[in-house]
């Protein structure tokens, strides 16, 4: 490792447990995620035996609250989890943190009692999903066109949702639709626990072929007439935008951290081959080109690495209104992403575009980085508009 990285690693100030933890993640990738990520990448299996190792090391009660089997960590600890699971296998990575975007509504504003129903499941492995998107809404939730209709203990659910990170293997669904009987579509959105085994109704339409992520399922799921009991609604009836956007800030770091797993392979592949590489008798590192690429890259991504660090700190703190932070973190770190895979396929050469190297893969894995938990259009624009005088 590079003294800059290694310095940027020991300020982090792990402890004997997490240091335990994380060294035990690192094994795990190295023996087993890592040398099998491109069989699952090239049949598009889904990655069940890393998943059954990732339980085995108790990785979900890293996020879950101790009350319900969590063991306590530190949030900055999950988010390195994250990062070390994408640098070997991006779709195990995305499976992995999924359970945490699709739970952390649940965390922060369920019952006590539909809490005490769903997290000890997760804790013991259990996975989830969170179902935002729809076919005529994309990036503007807002859209969505999926009921809920009151009847008595029972809420009846009729729609359908698109681009479902494992919607099709998942236990537990958070599911976002509007309230019949609201008429405001910004004040209808409410939110709900669908415990797939237990409902009827809750059909797979299909699973997407994708550019990359392929060992991780992508469902588009149809609900028709699918009766949920009331006691799993979170919230009241139209609290769902703001337990929406409260989610998106939390998972959004996630992402961050996800991005740079991906971000952190290329660029040690890129350095890799370019000190292995020689051209006109001279290694391909020696030349001011392609020094100057790394040397971008290698800036930015300890940049990345330290902004994701003070969110970490802002939100261990306990501080609220982190929004545009988020953001930041997850629109530099998937464009760093794309750019830097983009950066290891060039130095590559020809042998970056063909299978046989892995920054191919990263490549494909990078892009949707930029597109999914709001498109980095999207948080451009948060972002810049929050500069603009309120006259």
């Amino acid at each position: 490792m590079n003294p800059i990285f290694e310095r940027l690693e020991r300020r982090r100030g792990w402890t004997a447990e997490e240091t335990l933890l994380l060294d035990q993640v690192r094994r795990l990738c190295a023996e087993q995620i890592a040398p099998r990520a491109a069989h699952h990448d090239r049949s598009g299996e889904f990655p069940l035996d890393n998943i059954r190792r990732i339980n085995e090391l108790g990785l979900n009660r890293i996020f879950l609250p101790e009350a319900h089997g969590g063991v306590g960590l530190r949030f900055r600890t999950y988010l390195e989890v994250v990062k070390i699971l994408a640098e070997a296998c991006a779709s195990t990575a995305i499976i992995y943190a999924t359970n945490y975007h699709a739970l952390g509504p649940l965390m922060d504003f369920g019952s006590e009692e539909l809490k005490a129903r769903v997290l000890p499941r997760i804790a013991e492995g259990a996975l989830g999903a969170l179902a935002i998107t729809e076919a005529v809404g994309g990036s503007d939730a807002t859209a969505m066109t999926t009921r809920f209709r009151p009847e008595g203990d029972e809420i009846v659910v009729d729609g359908g949702k698109v681009f479902i990170t494992s919607g099709d293997v998942a236990d537990f669904l958070l599911l976002f639709g509007k309230w019949e009987g609201i008429a405001d579509p910004k004040g209808a959105i409410s939110l709900l626990v669908i415990e797939r085994q237990a409902v009827q109704g809750y059909k797979v339409l299909r699973l997407e072929e994708k550019l990359g992520h392929r060992a991780s399922s992508t469902a588009a799921l149809a609900f028709e007439g699918c009766r949920v009991p009331r006691a799993n609604l979170i919230g009241a009836p139209g609290d769902g935008l703001k337990l929406l956007f409260a989610a998106l800030n939390r998972s959004r770091p996630s992402v961050a951290a996800h991005a740079l797993g991906i971000a952190r392979a290329a660029f040690g592949d890129m350095v890799a081959y370019a000190n292995d590489r020689r051209s006109s008798g001279r290694r391909i590192v020696d030349f001011q080109a392609n020094q100057f690429t790394i040397a971008d890259a290698a800036t930015d991504l300890a940049m990345a690495e330290a902004w994701l660090d003070y969110l970490c700190g802002v939100m261990e703190d306990g501080e609220e209104g982190y929004g545009l932070e988020s953001s930041m973190a997850k629109m530099r770190a998937s464009d760093l992403a794309m750019r830097i895979a983009t950066d290891a396929i060039q130095m590559h050469g020809g042998y970056g575009y063909i299978q046989d190297y892995r920054v191919e893969r990263l490549f494909r894995d990078a892009k949707i980085t930029q597109i999914w938990e709001g498109t980095n259009q999207v948080h451009r624009q948060l972002i810049g508009r929050s500069f603009a005088r309120r006259d």
